[in-house]
């Protein structure tokens, strides 16, 4: 089911026929590259498309943004589309996300106080907890319609740890949960690079799981817009998915993630950190604990065609909002539906993959070795 198209299309223009940029929100992590790579090497230009990038505080802001049209997409967790669809937290709003942006991409990192008192996975967080009654345990996590929040409640929950009666989870923005593990405001969270390595680099954190190895293959940030929007401005809809579908593939080849780095880096978003965002880009992914992690898979960018909002990983996510008590088993069929509206690839024609070339024997090889 998608949004069906009634008329010609045109710019965004004011009332005096100035052509405006498309305002795209998004907040500062890696698995924004996209944006910026397509930003960075002109590839809205090619395509035919003005963008404005606007840098967010958080999931929040976002969604409050992308609801009352102060901009007109957004890079955004995948789980907004379905709890704007249906009016969680919100009113509701007719969202679409027409284009997946990655694969995986966060961590679970835990203070350096933890691991000095001998925690080293969920069982052994939960033999601390239950020796601690005099204080409940802190954890942060970006937002509850996230996968952040899933996976930290099903790494706790694997560890025999009662999310529900035995630690706090709270909300914070990405770009301020280093800073509160330092200042011992809370003791763990979940959240998508570099903020995870921010706080291995500073010697307050370690990190004990990933989201690869929690969830293999889960949907991370989509390109949230809504109907209305597409509706209106389907050609530069269309543009922007063309573009951001290249930047995908040239962030996902291994042999450009410096340059991801870099550009990310350059972007003024980062503090020009461009060693530690390649912790998680080219890797070894530094884990804090005298470890390092293959960073193979960590960011999926194209592979696995990670750019298509599949009814399997729909089904994830609304499996997610069930078993976390975002939704009651009895509304299923009602979210089933709004999630066939909103997580789709039918809301406009979109442009396809590019069809392959014939390959040599030297670049089939490569080709193989991206995709093992």
């Amino acid at each position: 089911m998608g949004v069906m198209l009634k008329a010609a299309h045109s710019p965004k223009t004011t009332l005096s026929g100035v052509v405006q940029p498309v305002r795209i929100g998004f907040i500062p992590l890696t698995d924004c590259a996209p944006l910026i790579v397509a930003r960075g090497r002109e590839l809205f230009r090619k395509h035919g498309v003005r963008v404005e990038l606007s840098c967010e505080v958080g999931w929040a802001t976002i969604r409050e943004k992308l609801l009352y049209g102060q901009v007109d997409a957004a890079h955004a967790i995948a789980g907004l589309a379905l709890a704007m669809r249906l009016g969680l937290s919100t009113p509701p709003c007719r969202v679409v996300a027409p284009f997946v942006f990655n694969l995986h991409g966060n961590a679970i990192t835990l203070s350096r106080d933890l691991w000095n008192r001998g925690v080293r996975d969920a069982s052994s967080l939960k033999k601390l907890i239950r020796s601690s009654a005099s204080r409940k345990f802190t954890f942060g996590m970006v937002s509850r319609y996230s996968s952040h929040f899933f996976l930290l409640r099903q790494w706790l929950a694997a560890g025999g740890i009662d999310v529900e009666k035995e630690v706090r989870i709270v909300a914070l923005p990405p770009t301020q949960m280093a800073s509160n593990l330092a200042a011992g405001l809370i003791d763990g969270y979940c959240v998508g690079e570099p903020w995870n390595s921010f706080a291995v680099e500073r010697g307050t954190g370690w990190i004990a799981a990933t989201s690869e190895q929690l969830a293999p293959g889960h949907p991370e940030k989509v390109l949230l817009t809504t109907e209305t929007f597409i509706e209106r401005h389907a050609d530069e809809i269309r543009a922007i998915i063309e573009a951001l579908r290249e930047a995908c593939v040239f962030c996902d080849a291994q042999e450009n993630r410096a340059e991801v780095a870099r550009l990310l880096a350059e972007s003024g978003y980062f503090a020009g950190n461009e060693e530690i965002l390649k912790r998680s880009l080219v890797g070894p992914l530094d884990l804090g604990t005298e470890k390092t992690a293959d960073v193979s898979n960590f960011h999926i960018f194209q592979r696995r065609e990670a750019n298509e909002p599949t009814s399997e990983r729909g089904r994830w996510l609304l499996d997610e909002f069930i078993a976390h008590g975002l939704l009651q088993p009895s509304q299923r069929a009602e979210a089933a539906a709004a999630l066939r509206d909103c997580w789709t690839s039918s809301a406009l024609p979109l442009p396809k993959a590019p069809a392959a070339a014939p390959q040599t024997a030297k670049s089939k090889k490569r080709t193989q070795l991206a995709h093992a």
